[in-house]
């Protein structure tokens, strides 16, 4: 048998494996993730928060309980978490966001949340439009951009010219 075709089989033979196991394993998380989720539903509650500022902090420095941070695995504690500082009712908490109301939400606003422990997982304003989130611009948006000016910049500069040049002619 060929080498190269021994070789290759082999890795075949590995990237086989590593899927099989890759599967499972996402078998297993979208069962556990179901079962979060269910259970964050059980103990979700609708309030009303005033927002009082937003960022995006590391546990440790969000002003969270101590048992919610030890209880954060050491990986993620490098991580900056999107932390809102609210005010519910006479209370001053910190509380964890859901990406999507991270991005809905704005400092200085009263909205309806809807509280699963210390994460919000769904905002809604109560008073005024709903802002929508700033668009992040991407690296290669920059490039285009001025070249799109330079375009523009060289299609006037021909409708000058060609203006000069018949009321020369």
């Amino acid at each position: 048998m060929n080498p190269i075709l021994k070789v290759l089989l082999v890795i075949l033979l590995i990237l086989v494996v590593v899927f099989v196991v890759l599967y499972f394993l996402g078998r297993k998380m979208q069962k556990k993730q179901a079962e979060q989720q269910a259970t964050m539903d059980a103990v979700a509650q609708n309030l009303s928060l005033y927002i009082i500022d937003k960022a995006r902090l590391k546990p440790a420095e969000a002003n969270l309980p101590k048992i919610v941070v030890d209880s954060i695995p050491k990986y993620m504690r490098r991580f900056k978490l999107p932390i809102a500082k609210v005010k519910a009712g006479p209370r001053i908490m910190s509380l964890i966001c859901d990406e999507q109301v991270f991005a809905q939400i704005l400092p200085k606003q009263e909205v309806k949340a809807t509280v699963s422990g210390i994460y919000i997982t769904s905002a809604k304003r109560i008073r005024g439009p709903i802002p929508e989130p700033k668009k992040k611009k991407k690296f290669l948006d920059r490039f285009r951009k001025k070249t799109a000016e330079a375009a523009a910049a060289d299609t006037t500069n021909k409708k000058n010219s060609s203006k000069k040049d018949k009321k020369g002619k």
